[in-house]
């Protein structure tokens, strides 16, 4: 399977990694509208777990490329990684640790909540 060198899982020093060196990917963002305006990171993409089965199809066009996924610390993001890889996103990945951790390793100008 060619998604096989991409983990279901990534850490936090990864994502910055791949956004410090310009790499093209779709950085989600699952959680909800109200949690996107208390604290969100440069580049994401808002696409709420609860409306992402009715939204696939707004992915279509990234079905090919790296897809990292995130929430508050992790939990919504591993769900949403592991159901779009059923749905043929092999590079489909959850950041680890969410944005409560991008906050304390990457960028503490993200609030904590």
């Amino acid at each position: 399977m060619s998604g096989s060198q991409f983990p279901l899982e990534i850490d936090i020093a990864g994502v910055s990694k791949l956004l410090a060196h310009g790499e093209d990917f779709l950085f989600l963002d699952c959680r909800e509208q109200s949690e996107y305006e208390t604290a969100r990171i440069d580049g994401t993409t808002l696409l709420p777990m609860s409306e992402i089965q009715e939204r696939v199809d707004e992915l279509h066009p990234a079905k090919d490329q790296r897809v990292v996924i995130h929430c508050h610390h992790g939990g919504r993001s591993l769900r949403v990684a592991r159901w779009l890889r059923g749905q043929g996103f092999e590079k489909a990945q959850s950041m680890a640790g969410g944005i409560d951790a991008w906050s304390e390793q990457v960028d503490p100008s993200v609030p904590r909540y």
